[in-house]
């Protein structure tokens, strides 16, 4: 696999560490991205803050190679998995590249569903990150929210360099459940893209856009199924 990489920075920097000499060439404010220097590679993999992508998206999209995006804080089109389906391309779109995040979804849902039963069930939900982060709450964190799928509030704080620190709270009036993640370096999130990357090229029959927990499900049945 030969990759390109969109944006070098704290995340970025990490994919680029990585790859090792599956990487290609690199794009950033010093070297901006073209289409025709994206065919060159077999994939990208791109970490942009959101006010970026309106630039990059239709280079990307013209270039024809799956693409990894792992940018928050912008709004896809409802009409991008149609456009990326009718190239015949495909995509993957995350807000966290933690393969252990998608362990912890499996949890979040077994909460969601089990709670049900409890009496009165109350939630809460903190997110920090580093003081450099844009958006805020985290798009994890509004996707845990979507996994939890019950009404909760979500306080966040930026502070240091902190990678991400997302907690979940459940309580009643006699127990409380409390499920933690901490990244502890920014390398597992560079190491799931390239893991995402890694599964684009090798299932070319994916047409349009996927969500990395959709990919992970898939991975995760064929290994406990078989």
């Amino acid at each position: 696999m030969k990759a390109a990489v969109i944006g070098t920075g704290k995340t970025g920097g990490k994919v680029v560490e990585l790859l090792g000499d599956s990487l290609l060439i690199t794009f950033d404010e010093q070297n901006p991205v073209t289409s025709e220097a994206l065919k060159q590679a077999d994939v990208v993999i791109i970490f942009v803050p959101g006010d970026a992508v309106p630039a990059i998206l239709p280079k990307v999209l013209e270039s024809g190679i799956p693409a990894v995006w792992g940018s928050t804080g912008y709004a896809w089109s409802n009409q991008l998995h149609d456009e990326v389906k009718e190239a015949g391309n495909r995509w993957i779109l995350a807000s966290n590249f933690s393969l252990g995040m998608n362990i912890v979804r499996k949890c979040i849902q077994v909460i969601s569903k089990g709670s049900n039963i409890l009496p009165s069930p109350e939630y809460a939900m903190h997110e920090v990150h580093h003081i450099h982060k844009k958006d805020a709450p985290s798009g994890t964190a509004l996707s845990w929210k979507e996994w939890l799928a019950k009404d909760v509030d979500i306080t966040h704080e930026r502070e240091g360099d902190v990678k991400g620190i997302h907690e979940l709270e459940m309580k009643t009036a006699f127990e409380s459940i409390f499920l933690r993640h901490e990244a502890l370096d920014r390398a597992v999130f560079a190491a799931g893209a390239i893991w995402a990357a890694e599964q684009l090229v090798k299932q070319s029959h994916l047409k349009g856009v996927y969500s990395f927990s959709e990919i992970f499900d898939q991975i995760f049945t064929e290994l406990n199924d078989g």
